[in-house]
């Protein structure tokens, strides 16, 4: 699913307008990566856990030469699922 697809289906779920339900969309997006930013945890009861891990520095190595390189510390995002979500995926 897309984008315009996943706004759609907002629309039909909602009855908002497609206009509408970008908009929220769009918004919650925002909302996420701006906490996320700022190292905050974004925690959603029985759908899952959006959160920020830090990766430490460590060395790896090019698989076309071998040589061994040096990758830097990064933050990634991380989501998590909840139990509901899970059962729901499992068709439980």
């Amino acid at each position: 699913m897309n984008k315009t697809e996943l706004v759609a289906a907002i629309a039909a779920k909602t009855e908002l307008s497609k206009k509408d339900s970008e908009k929220a969309l769009k918004a919650f997006t925002e909302v996420v990566e701006e906490q996320l930013k700022k190292g905050e945890k974004i925690q959603l009861v029985g759908f899952g856990t959006f959160e920020v891990t830090k990766r430490k520095a460590r060395e790896g190595i090019k698989p076309g030469t071998q040589e061994k390189i040096k990758i830097p510390a990064s933050k990634a995002p991380k989501f998590k699922a909840g139990q509901g979500l899970k059962n729901a995926v499992n068709g439980k």
